[in-house]
């Protein structure tokens, strides 16, 4: 019989062996089944944000979503699982830079690339760029709180002085910049305009 309790809402699902994992002792959904209950709930960029997490913690692997998605069926919020799946990245280190890359990629703009690495004429890897765009030179840097660390403040004025003296423009977003697309999706625009890519071209 299913708990009744007065403000709890109580979901049922019809789960198979694979779609359950005990985790601390605790049984609770796996990480292809809780992306596909969120998809009913969360907006697709918050969905994309998410499936980035569990990816970078070993929670959800690009297999078992897919094997998950393919017998979803008309399950609600599968059109947007399915849709969200093919963005998620385990590379992107922060719901943040989840949030800018999902904008970036839905927009008219190229598709950024992630973790960019910079090369100096030496062929070094000197810095990386958590998204951007290699052919224009031009690298999206998502600014949280652990920047304004004296240490890290350091370390990233070392970085940018590096990417500038190898021609990069580094447009800076921060925490201001996360309720909507408008002001990230315009300066990046404005700034791969100004690199040499021109509307209608998707190539990065």
């Amino acid at each position: 019989m299913l708990p009744q309790r007065r403000g709890l809402a109580v979901h049922v699902r019809d789960l198979r062996a694979e779609d359950v994992v005990e985790a601390g002792g605790l049984r609770v959904t796996s990480g292809a089944q809780t992306f596909l209950d969120l998809a009913a709930r969360l907006p697709p960029a918050e969905l994309v944000a998410t499936g980035d997490a569990l990816l970078r913690a070993g929670a959800l692997d690009a297999a078992s979503l897919q094997r998950r998605l393919a017998r979803a069926g008309r399950v609600r919020g599968v059109v947007s699982a399915r849709t969200c799946a093919a963005l998620l990245s385990p590379d992107a280190m922060s719901r943040p830079e989840s949030l800018l890359r999902y904008w970036l990629t839905t927009s008219d703009l190229p598709a950024p690339e992630v973790q960019v690495p910079i090369v100096d004429p030496r062929g070094r890897v000197v810095a990386h760029a958590d998204l951007g765009y290699a052919r224009f030179r031009v690298a999206v840097e998502y600014e949280g709180r652990h920047h304004a660390d004296v240490l890290q403040f350091g370390r990233d004025v070392d970085r940018y002085s590096l990417m500038a003296a190898d021609g990069w423009l580094v447009l800076r977003f921060a925490g201001r910049h996360l309720t909507g697309p408008a002001a990230v999706v315009g300066r990046t625009r404005r700034a791969l305009l100004s690199r040499g890519w021109r509307p209608g071209s998707r190539s990065s």
